[in-house]
């Protein structure tokens, strides 16, 4: 059976139509154009609020450079009613094919009307939900089925034809007929054309699908396997690639929300308005194949020479085991797994050897034995030489990417006791760039699986929100007045409850949101259970299991039907009726759900694949390796790392092999992420592997894979086409301090895919999507949340092969960066002087300024004054050309080289405590003995009175402001209110030049015209009263 894929269209509804009959009302109905194919929905009769509820499918082809991957809908008004304008056109709405989800992901999107023309006027919104399906199609019939049935069809066409027609139409009209509607334009009509008469016959004549199984007779079955549009599973980096042509979205707006908020092209499915052009792309992204075809050129690391051996299969040897194959180049050797034994002996294997330019040996072996012990004399281990082949390595085909794989061939064994034995072998010198090489034994690297490079894509997170609104009809299991209920919501390990609730009577209300996070693919339930508060516990009286499948998904705010849901007996045995439920449950797909920490997050991507943007660009990482690192394990006596790199941007995880017993690794691995917000992080983390050690000696894994160090490199500081190659320090910080565990070599690169100003029009945007301004959610509740969400990742992550380790997710996630640590208060207080030492500064400069201390520039600064004071206009210039003038100076003393990275004296990890990193790497709750946490809050103590002295200062200085005018001090404020009398009296009678002139040159007189005590404002001031004086 084959698959067809279609494209469905739902068209639910629309509002806000605009008016075209001339009466103030329209009869609406849309055209939908894809692939050539249309298809209309029937009218609604006068109603500026139509409602549709049709389903329009069509078929998906390959990619057409006629009609292109986008999606048309056009809304015209029918002339049948109303003929009054020419112009019938409502709007339009062009949509990529980058923005539809497969069905199961669909959710209802209101997408707002364009228009068609310069002077048309279009408003309104149209409600659709696109996705794709397959349908099964069955196998085309033999020929000789064929034959007969095209034989019965033409004798039934004969029987039923009339006596004076003789002539039958040929098999290939119906085909040409179905051909025929693909042509029709999709313009609107031409000026005094009625489009009821002309669009509605064309429309109608045409087949539902197009074209039909049934003309596709003549048609080769693998015509029926139409390209798959992109999804989840086909890349890891889980984005659909770019079409083609680029196009530049417009706005589009969501509606029939609660709130009533249009959404401005803000995280909303983009339409399509106009095509960009490409002459204004950068060099780099000239052409559209840029944007779509990822490169395979290892252009940012270094050439890994390696000498390739794949073993395929061998014939004709005398044995009836299972044989393997031995390589021998350069003193070492490696042994195949044993042989599969069908009508021939088959491995296919592939080996690589690190070829090194100054071995002096270049002979390379080939052998076959037999494992199995029997009465002939063994040479190695007991077993049997059945035969080998020599090459000289300096006669080996060398093999560069893209070249096509090299074909094996037959090679005549010599010596042994297969005298006619035959070994299919291919044998080519590549780089780490070749086709076999990640499937390959490597030399560099260990024999474990958990040893090679992978690429791993986290799962997708949606947010689902679970409304507990009302009980009822529940039975208290006591003969009390009042009964005590809540609600508890299970998924998985996430367990949330209500608050309890009392209540007289058989309902109880609550009205409270609960918030998951679930992970794809959803397979669990949703589990309800009421709890009945009784004198030792809560008792279970209700319990309801509702498949998370069945749950609607949106990507907006509009409102989700409520139901009303019957519980069931807790215990196993039936028993009667058990109330019900009030719920209302809905997948918010408008939300990014967070796994990383917000300003280190690497993608804000909503969950909902609708409302994706086209990519920016792409970052190119290129792991060339590490230098100097510290041995981490010993193993027999002998120190070593066996060190590998993580590397995660996006959903999308890199793994690369690890390389055993190397204090210098080079793993020379490139990868590429696509990019759709520049202001997002990318993460390389280094770890040693305690797997390989572990289970080579059959000892089960029970050490943590040990951090070496990270790296973090934010997008927005690269220069779009540079190459950045570069050496960062690893740093880790242990309960003994920092220490440096080495060095890593990285090579990145950023390509800008899009134009300079949609480029810099994203940091006019918002970082996250709109859903998280329109209903916001909590600091607390979202750092919750985030735990959920890593704990998620790691569980998908430990189900993969070779799986990612918990430590590993959690160090790359930042899961533990909410914990307390007296180094990090620190260090943000020290970031805080640093931001506020330009303030200090200028304070500092105004006060020498005032002082005299510098003549000429305190006469400037008078100067300075009385021009502003006399143009007031040139204020906001002045000072805007000042801080322009500030950044062109420092523009000169700008960061190139190398990029930033983590600063030790930032960090204050040197200058740190041993206490206060035992304290930070210590758990909730503390394991540690009972003198050093009390240690602990002794000095916990000590920082909390100098805050708490802090802020009584600061309350102090707001009590006296307060007091000034609330006749506390009757005196006191009587002088205030005196000399504000005064200073309004002044004012009104002195121009406002004058006043300020004076009192900038008062400000500024020179130190001989001053007391040496506070001035009389400041001694006021501070004899104003505050409440200190009435707390204890």
């Amino acid at each position: 059976m084959g698959t067809i894929r279609k494209l469905v269209v739902e068209v639910v509804d629309a509002h806000d139509i605009a008016p075209k009959d001339g009466h103030g009302t329209s009869s609406p109905y849309v055209v939908v154009d894809f692939y050539g194919q249309r298809k209309k929905t029937r009218t609604t009769v006068r109603d500026l609020n139509p409602v549709w509820n049709e389903t329009l499918s069509f078929n998906v082809g390959a990619h057409s450079d006629i009609f292109g991957d986008v999606l048309e809908i056009d809304v015209y008004h029918d002339l049948k009613y109303g003929v009054t304008r020419r112009n019938n056109s409502l709007g339009r709405i062009r949509l990529s094919s980058s923005q539809f989800v497969r069905k199961g992901e669909e959710a209802l999107i209101y997408y707002e009307l364009k228009k068609k023309s310069l002077f048309n006027m279009v408003q309104g919104q149209v409600g659709l939900k696109i996705y794709y399906v397959d349908e099964e199609v069955a196998p085309p019939l033999p020929l000789k089925q064929k034959e007969l049935l095209l034989q019965t069809e033409e004798a039934s066409t004969e029987d039923k034809a009339p006596p004076e027609e003789t002539e039958t139409k040929p098999p290939a009209e119906p085909e040409k007929d179905v051909e025929q509607p693909s042509t029709v334009s999709s313009e609107p009509p031409q000026e005094g054309e009625n489009p009821s008469e002309k669009q509605n016959d064309e429309l109608e004549t045409q087949p539902s699908q197009l074209p039909e199984v049934e003309n596709k007779k003549q048609l080769d079955p693998e015509v029926l396997q139409l390209s798959q549009p992109p999804n989840e599973g086909s890349d890891a980096d889980n984005v659909d690639p770019v079409p083609d042509k680029p196009f530049v979205m417009a706005a589009t707006s969501l509606s029939r929300s609660n709130s009533k908020i249009r959404f401005s092209g803000i995280n909303v499915p983009q339409p399509l308005s106009r095509a960009a052009s490409t002459t204004s792309f950068t060099s780099e992204a000239s052409s559209a194949e840029s944007m779509s075809i990822e490169r395979s050129s290892f252009d940012l690391v270094e050439k890994m020479h390696y000498l390739f051996i794949r073993a395929v299969k061998a014939r004709n040897l005398p044995t009836n085991g299972n044989p393997i194959v031995m390589i021998a180049i350069s003193g070492g050797h490696v042994t195949s797994r044993p042989a599969q034994k069908t009508t021939l002996f088959e491995w296919n294997q592939t080996f690589a050897f690190r070829r090194d330019p100054h071995d002096s040996s270049p002979i390379l072996e080939i052998t076959v034995w037999d494992p199995s012990i029997g009465d002939h004399a063994s040479d190695v281990d007991g077993r049997i030489l059945l035969g080998g082949v020599c090459f000289d390595v300096n006669e080996i085909l060398v093999r560069d990417s893209p070249d096509s794989p090299l074909a094996p061939q037959w090679y005549r064994m010599e010596g042994g006791g297969a005298h006619h034995g035959d070994l299919m072998i291919a044998t080519w010198i590549g780089t780490q760039a070749d086709q076999s090489f990640g499937d390959a034994w490597k030399s560099d690297t260990s024999s474990n699986v958990k040893s090679r490079a992978k690429v791993y894509q986290s799962p997708k997170l949606w947010y689902l929100r679970a409304t507990i609104l009302e009980v009822q009809d529940v039975m208290p299991l006591t003969s009390s007045k009042e009964a005590w209920f809540q609600v508890k919501a299970q998924i998985g390990f996430q367990v949330l409850k209500s608050k309890l609730v009392v209540t007289r009577n058989d309902t109880v209300s609550w009205n409270e949101d609960f918030l998951f996070v679930v992970a794809e693919p959803i397979t669990d339930y949703l589990v309800i259970t009421l709890e009945n508060r009784q004198h030792k516990a809560l008792v279970n009286v209700g319990l309801l299991r509702i498949p998370l499948t069945e749950i609607e998904r949106r990507v907006d705010d509009r409102s989700i039907a409520s139901h009303w849901f019957t519980f069931e007996s807790p215990r196993e045995e039936k028993s009667g009726y058990k109330g019900r439920v009030h719920l209302r449950l809905c997948f918010d797909g408008g939300y990014h759900v967070m796994d990383e920490v917000v300003h280190m997050c690497s993608d804000y991507r909503p969950t909902a694949r609708q409302l994706w943007k086209p990519p920016v660009g792409t970052v190119e990482l290129g792991i060339i390796g590490c230098k100097n690192l510290v041995p981490i394990k010993t193993v027999n006596d002998k120190s070593s790392t066996d060190a590998y790199c993580i590397a995660k941007y996006s959903n999308k995880w890199v793994r690369t092999r690890t390389v055993s017993d190397s204090l210098e690794p080079n793993w020379n691995e490139q990868y590429m992420w696509k990019v759709y917000d520049p202001c997002t992080v990318l993460t390389i983390g280094v770890f040693d592997n305690w797997d390989v050690i572990e289970l080579d000696n059959l000892i089960e894994p029970t050490r943590p894979d040990f951090r070496i160090g990270k790296v973090r490199i934010r997008i927005s500081t690269l220069q779009t086409g540079r190459v950045y190659r570069n050496t960062y320090p690893l740093f880790v910080l242990t309960h003994a301090g920092m220490q440096k565990m080495g060095e890593i070599e990285l090579a990145i690169r950023f390509v800008r895919t899009t134009q300079r100003l949609d480029f810099l029009h994203i940091y006019s945007q918002p970082v996250l999507p709109l859903m998280h301004h329109i209903k916001p959610l909590g600091m607390v509740p979202q750092e919750l949340l985030r735990n959920t969400a890593v704990k998620l990742v790691v569980g998908h992550f430990s189900r993969c092969e070779p799986p990612l380790r918990n430590e590993v997710v959690f160090y790359m996630l930042d899961a533990d960066s909410h914990n307390f640590s007296a180094r990090k208060v620190r260090a943000n207080w020290y970031r805080i002087i640093n931001v506020v030492a330009g303030v200090i500064d200028i304070v500092r400069w105004v006060e020498d300024t005032r002082g005299w201390k510098n003549t000429t520039t305190t006469i400037l600064v008078h100067a300075l004054i009385v021009m502003l004071v006399w143009f007031p206009d040139l204020i906001m210039p002045t000072l805007l050309f000042y801080v322009f003038t500030i950044g062109a100076w420092n523009y000169r003393f700008r960061v190139r080289d190398p990029l930033p990275h983590f600063d030790p004296k930032i960090l204050l990890a040197d200058v740190a405590d041993k206490d206060d990193l035992d304290e930070e790497f210590d758990v909730v709750p503390s394991a540690r003995p009972y003198e050093v946490v009390r240690a602990r809050y002794d000095k916990l103590r000590v920082l909390g009175a100098r805050v708490q002295a802090v802020l009584g200062d600061l309350a102090t200085q707001g009590e006296r402001v307060q007091s000034l005018v609330t006749w506390r001090d009757p005196r006191a404020t009587g002088i205030f209110v005196s000399m504000c009398l005064v200073a309004a009296l002044i004012m009104y009678l002195v121009p406002s030049k004058i006043v300020a002139i004076s009192c900038g040159f008062y400000y500024l007189r020179h130190p001989i015209f001053r007391d040496r005590f506070p001035s009389p404002g400041v001694n006021f001031f501070r004899r104003l009263p505050s409440l200190s004086d009435r707390i204890m």
